[in-house]
């Protein structure tokens, strides 16, 4: 049977990698105050960014998705959903948006999780959610041949409601001894171990993240879409998950490549919301050099419609000619076409 001992595991996690990145994301906590202290009018803009691109890069990363057009107006409850696709993605609107505004009185217990798991299904009309498993789920891979192979086999149903019962218990217990920061991803790891619902872990597992993290203290993802570089690095995020559920089942897997993974991308929330904020409030930058920088300091590629959301107050003409003329300098290159096309930064 699973155990889930925080107390006596955690500290062998202090790798002189994962004690960096923690000194890191404390400095920019405290920085980040100062900023939302001063800046409260710009914050707000990031705050309607960043529900946007939690929600589309959460849910693509499950192969659900609508149109940008669409996914903005439901975002922003402009319109209601035409379909599966688009039910699931007011669903986790709408639970983010608990999140947000209620993260603090949200107990991390088996009925709250029920609840949120419940509303994230509630436009589709049926019984999917708020319910644990009715059926033993497995964990497939598929080879650069197609062939399927099972990478974990998650906790039986019968066995889920004790084990998230237990998970909690144990998570509850340890939050006065074990850092929030690696307690959290210590408890996301196992939940998605435990693979407690028939459909629905891997999104409930990143909104799980930003309610921890908002417990306690980092909020940096109310800002900065956490999702979306997760979205960004889905390849080493599934290696890392892969790697940390070794040996799982007998009590013997290795938390460190998982929760050094998700510190690398809360230290890369952190930066881009410096990055973004400074740009936001600097008088003296124009608004091309507002997106030449933007571009250059974003992880990955960008869309031009993910720089107007970025930067409501610049026009669609004034972002079209700043990428043609960063194109002409040589400074970006432009990947695809049509409504595909986007944006990276040249490596110097």
């Amino acid at each position: 049977m699973r155990e889930y001992n925080y107390k006596d595991t955690w500290e062998k996690l202090l790798s002189p990698e994962i004690v960096r990145k923690l000194t890191l994301i404390s400095e920019y906590k405290g920085e980040q105050r100062l900023f939302i202290e001063a800046h409260q009018d710009e914050l707000r803009e990031l705050v309607e960014i960043a529900k946007i691109q939690s929600t589309e890069a959460s849910n693509r990363i499950e192969g659900i998705s609508t149109a940008d057009d669409r996914l903005k107006n439901l975002v922003q409850a402009k319109t209601t959903p035409r379909n599966r696709d688009e039910s699931e993605i007011a669903g986790y609107r709408d639970v983010l948006n608990t999140i947000h505004e209620n993260y603090d009185y949200i107990p991390i217990n088996a009925n709250y999780l029920l609840q949120l798991h419940r509303d994230l299904y509630k436009f589709l009309g049926n019984t999917e959610g708020g319910t644990f498993k009715t059926g033993d789920n497995i964990i497939r891979e598929m080879d650069a041949e197609g062939n399927q192979h099972v990478r974990f086999m998650p906790v039986a149903a019968w066995e889920t409601p004790d084990a998230i019962d237990e998970l909690c218990n144990s998570f509850r217990d340890a939050k006065e001894i074990v850092d929030p920061l690696i307690l959290d991803m210590m408890f996301i790891l196992d939940f998605l171990c435990i693979h407690p619902f028939n459909d629905g872990n891997g999104r409930m597992s990143r909104l799980l993240t930003l309610l921890l993290l908002y417990q306690s203290g980092f909020i940096v993802g109310k800002y900065v879409s956490i999702e979306k570089i997760i979205e960004e690095s889905k390849e080493t995020y599934y290696e890392a998950l892969q790697d940390s559920s070794i040996n799982w089942h007998e009590n013997k897997n290795d938390y460190k490549p998982f929760v050094n993974y998700m510190l690398g991308v809360i230290v890369s929330a952190y930066k881009e919301f410096e990055s973004r904020v400074k740009l936001l409030t600097d008088p003296n930058i124009s608004k091309a050099d507002r997106i030449r920088e933007m571009i250059k300091n974003h992880i990955g590629t960008i869309t031009k419609s993910e720089l107007l959301e970025m930067n409501p107050d610049i026009s669609d003409t004034t972002v079209q000619r700043a990428l043609a003329d960063l194109l002409k300098a040589g400074e970006i290159e432009k990947i695809g076409g049509g409504r595909y096309t986007k944006y990276a930064w040249k490596a110097e």
